[in-house]
């Protein structure tokens, strides 16, 4: 053992330069696995992130005037408290849209516990005294909700039934239930003065509880509406209730993000065994003399286990601390998502679990190179006495004759001898250009959402919905609306719940559009309903019934039963796809007397649904509910960023591939360079035969890499789609330009990485050493 340590040592002072660049390496790719851990965590966990940054409370308590929210800070296990403040019940409209608003008195500066995140504009400021609108700040689902944005005029319906009007100030994000149509209402913070004006003393109560332990929840609950009284208090919020609540999104995130994760990891192993098997077959003639002096395989085996095992760690080590240390101050969404994913759950479990995993798979990588050493027969074989690449083909010697420059077709031949090994460095760069195309793949369908929704299962950009007491009746409404500019077809529409058979679970049952005028649903697979009992259906639902298009479907509705034929299969975005959707004309074969719940308005091309959504409002005097649809995108903008920074943590795990492959190459072909240049090649073109290799197998490795990466990001997302139940269909691959930037981004790369070996190579003595014949 004394003896391969003594070894070791020494061939690390005489090849200190090959031992840093793996060291630097494993170091890069360790740092590389950790950002894109930082990067995981803190998209696909958005909830857990903003109850993090802004020290949110576990519990919120809503209570009637004149409970003593004081006496909660005394409660055990109460680490402290948000509040309590003032609340009233309001209705919020801005351009023809409607939500129900809990308004919160806040004071001038945000509170420690329980602090919104302001996303846009400022905290609500106290009026100037120039007769200008109190203000206030609107949660961001509820803003969204109301197509609201600082420096818009809100009007706000207090208690008393009076409208006021108040300014938004900004938009802030907070870790409670969101806002969402007919169920909990949105979040607004304003100053006391504003609440009294719009409520007063007709107010509530809201309290937050940040607690010491979060599994006590439901004991502090107990205890806390003990001690309130239970007639006083109205509502608990639970902290598990608003996780819940954003847990699809996490979930969708967290499925998508895993299998790049994999991916990366796939291809940092690669790179860093590829960059330690280069440093092995460097060492083939020291490896003989080893032998011949008496070494044992398993010496030299251990030896280069030990010395690598040595180099790996340094480099976890080294990466690991830069990340720690220095990954907060990195510029960007990225030096972001590493501040904040030390305060996220599984921060220690990825700290530790990544650079341990990828010393595991460095070791194996390395344990098969060094019993490929100790296999090294101990007699050295001239390199002279064998060739080192197959003969030049007739198509070579042709071009050649050709007058084709020499550095190009010496280049190709360098580049792709007739070898079985070629395909193993076009497969190892190609593996994280396929990533990076797939990440693309996914970039082009979540903006497939925003530019063209219909093709998503969205056609309709805008609902309305009478009101149940002064609304117009149904014919108004759609006389009213055909005078809308910007509106291209109006859809009666109807949905309830109904049972599947056996009564085993509901699903969604919707009557859109008339059998003269159909509803343009994205159908997939089969053909739009028209005729009578016909229906299309959301993958979700073909999953959960086990059946597919062409088949009949009996459920019940309101305790009659609705048979229908399933004649094609749409893309659903709402409730996990587990919606049938055929004509209201169906619907009222059941129930003459149905009436339109709502309208779906399908708007012109290049139509704004906020000054459509404006214009309809005007029309109808405010009698109007008007919704925007909601689009998948919104709860995936997060992802947008990270992929955006994957990419780059992608690209240089790419460059160390490639800085392998190059290194490799030039060291591999040293002998043949020398004699290239004894032939009467110059520096200049053996330089540019050595770029031209690394640039012709950067092109090949950048075609085969996004067309894998092409095909298998639609499959994957695809996939994806069909397991959420919106459905397959709805991957959109990336534009030829953007695919072409990524070809013509890899070469120039590869070239500019070659220049400096190239320039090193050209310049080398005309001899030919022993160290280049072994």
């Amino acid at each position: 053992m004394r003896a391969t340590l003594r070894w070791a040592h020494a061939d690390f002072r005489a090849h200190r330069g090959e031992a840093l660049f793996v060291v630097l390496a494993s170091a890069g790719i360790i740092a590389s696995l950790l950002l894109a851990g930082a990067l995981f965590s803190y998209a696909a966990n958005p909830w857990q992130r903003i109850f993090n940054q802004s020290q949110g409370a576990h519990i919120w308590l809503h209570t009637r005037a004149g409970a003593d929210m004081d006496a909660l800070s005394g409660v055990d296990g109460v680490a402290a408290l948000s509040g309590p403040f003032r609340t009233a019940a309001t209705t919020v409209e801005s351009g023809g849209a409607r939500a129900a608003v809990t308004l919160r008195a806040t004071a001038v500066a945000p509170p420690e516990t329980g602090r919104p995140l302001v996303t846009a504009g400022s905290w609500p400021a106290p009026p100037d005294g120039d007769g200008r609108a109190g203000s206030v700040m609107l949660e961001s689902s509820v803003a969204r909700a109301l197509w609201a944005e600082p420096g818009d005029t809100v009007r706000v319906t207090g208690p008393d039934g009076a409208p006021r009007e108040l300014r938004v100030s900004g938009t802030a994000e907070a870790a409670e239930p969101r806002y969402r149509p007919g169920g909990a209402p949105g979040i607004g913070w304003v100053l006391p003065g504003t609440l009294d004006e719009i409520a007063d003393g007709d107010t509530g109560q809201s309290v937050g509880l940040r607690l010491e332990d979060p599994g006590d929840t439901d004991f502090i609950v107990q205890r806390a509406v003990t001690l309130l009284g239970a007639d006083r208090v109205a509502q608990v919020t639970k902290w598990q209730q608003a996780r819940a609540e954003a847990g699809g999104d996490d979930r969708l995130l967290g499925q998508v993000f895993a299998v790049f994760g994999l991916g990366a990891l796939l291809a940092a192993a690669l790179a860093a065994s590829g960059a330690i098997a280069a440093r092995v077959r460097g060492q083939l003639r020291d490896i003989a003399v080893l032998k011949a002096i008496g070494f044992t395989p398993g010496q030299v085996a251990r030896g280069f286990l030990v010395q690598h095992l040595a180099f790996a760690l340094l480099g976890v080590a080294l990466g690991t601390a830069a990340i720690a240390l220095l990954g907060a101050r990195i510029p960007g969404r990225i030096g972001d998502a590493a501040a904040m994913w030390q305060d996220l759950p599984g921060h220690a479990a990825l700290m530790i679990g990544i650079p341990c995993g990828a010393v595991l798979l460095i070791a194996a990588a390395t344990g098969l190179s060094a019993w490929r050493a100790g296999r090294v027969p101990p007699v050295p074989v001239a390199r002279a006495a064998l060739p080192s690449a197959a003969p030049m083909t007739a198509l070579g010697r042709r071009a050649l004759g050709m007058r084709v420059p020499p550095a190009l077709v010496l280049g190709w031949r360098a580049a792709f001898p007739r070898r079985l090994r070629t395909l193993v460095p076009v497969a190892r760069l190609a593996l994280p250009l396929a990533l990076i195309t797939v990440a693309l793949v996914a970039l082009s369908t979540l903006d497939q959402f925003r530019s063209r929704p219909a093709l998503m299962g969205l056609p309709a950009a805008l609902t309305v919905r009478a009101e149940q007491s002064a609304g117009p009746s149904d014919g108004e409404l759609e006389k009213t609306l055909a005078t809308v500019p910007g509106i291209a077809a109006v859809h009666p529409g109807a949905e309830m719940a109904a049972l599947v058979p056996g009564q085993t679970g509901t699903i969604t049952l919707r009557g859109l559009g008339t059998a003269r005028h159909p509803y343009p649903s994205a159908v997939v697979e089969g053909r739009v309903a028209a005729g009578p009992d016909e229906a299309v259906a959301g993958q979700g639902l073909l999953d959960l019934l086990g059946v597919q298009v062409g088949d009949w479907v009996r459920m019940t509705v309101e305790g009659r039963p609705q048979i229908l034929h399933l004649v094609g299969r749409t893309i659903e975005p709402e409730s996990g796809g587990r919606v049938i959707t055929t004509t209201i004309d169906a619907l009222r074969e059941r129930d003459p007397r149905l009436r339109p719940d709502f309208h779906a308005l399908v708007l012109r091309e290049g139509a704004d649904p906020r000054a459509v959504s404006g214009t309809i409002a005007a029309a109808a005097d405010g009698r109007l509910e008007i919704r925007e649809t909601p689009n998948p995108a919104d709860r995936l903008q997060p992802a947008r960023a990270v992929i955006a920074a994957l990419v780059a943590v992608l690209a240089l795990i790419g460059l160390t591939e490639l800085l392998t492959l190059i290194s490799t190459g030039v060291r591999d072909r040293g002998r043949d360079l020398l004699a290239l240049k004894a032939i009467g090649l110059t520096p200049r073109q053996i330089g540019a035969m050595i770029v031209t290799a690394a640039g012709l197998t950067a092109l090949v490795s950048a075609v085969v890499g996004t067309t894998v990466g092409a095909l298998s990001g639609s499959w994957l997302v695809d996939a994806q789609g069909a397991s959420s139940g919106i459905g397959a269909g709805i991957a959109q691959l990336p534009s030829l330009p953007v695919l072409s930037a990524v070809v013509v981004v890899a070469v120039l790369g590869a070239v500019t990485a070659a220049a400096l070996p190239a320039t090193r190579a050209a310049r080398r003595r005309l001899a030919d050493s022993l160290s280049e014949t072994l």
